[in-house]
């Protein structure tokens, strides 16, 4: 059609402008997918682009800053005044947890980060803020009436109360730029990677007492959407970007809720081939045995997801209505991505491949029952950079003329950074699934590639020592480990000495100082 822009081009031709904070996140990711060819994105996250696996791409920068922290986050929006043509910024980035308690991240990055980043994108003067709120930032309405854009945002949850100061706050720079409030669902994904019900299916997918058993009458309901239909969501508001109102409330949900009887049978049909009546236990009993497990995990310093907490809402259906959303937008969640369609698909990524389901669901829970071995897998991958270059310093420097001759003598720069690299990738691969086989495996071939290349065994060992002290040291000094001592022996130190005594077993077998043996 004459004078039609194509979708994502200004009148120059350029590519408008999209800034996402919380780009690493779960939503972040996605919609960086399917965005770049679209826009010119600048993702702003805590974590690395590397340490979330997401590839270069011409249209997307990467800036890596906590936006709590005001001066580096500054010189990030200084650097986005350069960037010409529109601009709108997403502002994904949020602290969740479902413990319960009153953990300092929602004040510090929900209330003083958007705060930051509210003060900061006064100098952008962006055409749009998107301001991601969510339907658990609402009370549940009474029975037969539902949420819908005029709800106000009264839940007296933690994270609630955080959404609720944050759309109080987008009111005060109304007046500099035109914010949008959009509610979600509870997301999903094929992958599942909603913590509730990822917890949910591991139970009712177990050999466990408590399999069938659900809360009340499993009434319990929350709507869902899609991941892949959120995505679609917001690339219809940025399409719509000059109709959007100033504080204009949007809902990204279907209509009603699924239950958690409705959940239950859908999976369980799945996963056994055959229907599974549940067992329901009366709101009482349940909120007490939620009580009993979270004492029993205290105890036993592995406290269970579910917390007393939840006992407030067994029951209580967070029925909604976003007909007005549907009808503004022209959009609405895809009936084939609805939940209770999507999970046979669920059910079989969790059958057939239950690492990469636990690896994906783990990383969605972030700190809240994360393995102590992918809390330092994180650590680690944090740090990784500076012990690499402090791994490589260790042997250039004059100090190491001494201690690595033949290291020196053999290998260049840019082999030796390679091989270290190659170290570091199966220490991580090791402590993510923790299987000490990997590196031991790694240990043998490395001794046997040194022992044909001249080098000692007193020499491989003593590099291989440094880099455990190494990794020890630098890991020990992150305010985060506190809680990591032991995970530290564990995937560390036991892992090293294990790929020692593989080195020098080899080496012996090599040197004719052993025979080899095979079981």
């Amino acid at each position: 059609m004459e004078g039609r822009l194509e979708l994502g081009t200004t009148p120059s031709g350029k590519k408008p402008a999209l800034v996402i904070t919380g780009a690493s996140g779960f939503l972040g990711r996605h919609l960086i997918a399917a965005l770049r060819d679209r826009y010119e994105i600048f993702g702003i996250a805590r974590r690395s682009q590397g340490a979330v696996g997401m590839p270069l791409h011409r249209n997307l920068t990467w800036y890596q800053v906590d936006i709590a922290e005001r001066e580096p986050l500054a010189a990030v929006f200084r650097s986005l005044r350069q960037v010409p043509g529109p601009r709108v910024i997403v502002h994904l980035a949020a602290h969740y947890d479902f413990t319960g308690e009153k953990d300092p991240e929602y004040e510090r990055t929900n209330v003083h980060g958007l705060r930051n980043v509210l003060d900061l994108s006064r100098s952008l003067t962006p055409e749009l803020f998107v301001f991601p709120s969510s339907l658990a930032a609402c009370a549940f309405p009474r029975e037969g009436e539902a949420l819908d854009e005029e709800s106000p945002a009264d839940g007296d949850h933690h994270y609630a109360v955080s959404k609720r100061i944050g759309e109080e706050m987008l009111r005060e720079y109304a007046g500099d730029f035109r914010p949008v409030i959009v509610r979600l669902a509870a997301m999903f994904s094929d992958w599942c990677e909603y913590p509730p019900l990822y917890a949910f299916l591991g139970t009712w997918t177990s050999q466990g007492w408590n399999r069938r058993v659900l809360g009340g009458r499993g009434r319990s309901a929350i709507p869902y959407l899609h991941v892949r239909c959120a995505v679609n969501f917001f690339q219809r508001v940025l399409e719509m970007r000059s109709e959007i109102r100033p504080l204009e409330v949007l809902v990204a949900s279907p209509d009603g809720c699924v239950s958690h009887q409705e959940a239950f049978e859908a999976a369980t049909l799945a996963y056994y081939g055959h229907r599974v009546k549940p067992i329901f236990m009366p709101g009482l009993i349940s909120r007490l045995g939620l009580v009993t497990m979270d004492l029993a995990g205290r105890l036993q310093g592995n406290r269970p997801f579910e917390r007393p907490w939840m006992g407030r809402y067994i029951d209580l259906r967070m029925n909604t209505d976003a007909t007005r959303t549907r009808h503004r937008l022209a959009w609405e969640a895809m009936p084939r991505l609805d939940v209770i369609r999507r999970m046979p698909f669920l059910v079989e990524n969790l059958k057939n491949d239950p690492i990469e389901w636990h690896r994906r669901n783990l990383a969605a829970l972030k700190t809240v029952h994360l393995q102590p071995n992918l809390k330092l897998l994180y650590l680690f991958e944090a740090h990784e950079r500076r012990i690499l270059e402090a791994s490589v310093s260790q042997v250039l420097d004059p100090q190491g003329e001494s201690l690595y001759p033949t290291y020196r003598r053999l290998l260049g720069e840019d082999e030796l950074r390679w091989a270290k690299r190659q170290l570091f990738l199966q220490l991580k691969n090791t402590i993510r699934t923790r299987d000490l086989s990997i590196f031991k495996a790694y240990c043998r071939h490395l001794a046997e590639r040194r022992h044909r290349q001249g080098f000692s065994s007193e020499e491989v060992c003593r590099i291989i020592a440094g880099e455990r002290d190494l990794c020890i040291r630098i890991l020990r000094s992150d305010p985060g480990a506190a809680d990591l001592a032991q995970a530290i022996h564990d995937h560390i130190t036991m892992t090293f000495l294990v790929g020692l005594d593989e080195i020098q077993d080899a080496f012996d077998v090599l040197g004719g100082r052993m025979l080899p043996l095979e079981v």
